[in-house]
């Protein structure tokens, strides 16, 4: 499951795993044709959506949001392990 980890704790690390394939399935939406009508790379959305992704911006997530018809918590999701 591709996570991206932020700001870790030193007790335990809290993580944000990216669910962008599971909606991406859901709305039967390939790479290709997100990166379309989001206007973001394919480069980029494959590295949010593997987790290699540091970051995202909130226009991003914003236009991903829409094209898919979701809100961000059905693409985020925060895990205390």
């Amino acid at each position: 499951m591709p996570r991206i980890l932020l700001a870790p704790n030193r007790e335990h690390d809290a993580m944000i795993v990216v669910n962008l394939d599971v909606m991406m399935a859901r709305r039967k939406m390939s790479l290709n044709e997100l990166s379309e009508r989001v206007g973001i790379t394919i480069a980029n959305l494959s590295n949010l959506k593997t987790g290699k992704a540091r970051a995202v911006r909130f226009s991003t997530l914003d236009a991903i949001c829409r094209a898919l018809d979701c809100s961000p918590g059905d693409i985020l999701e925060y895990r205390d392990d």
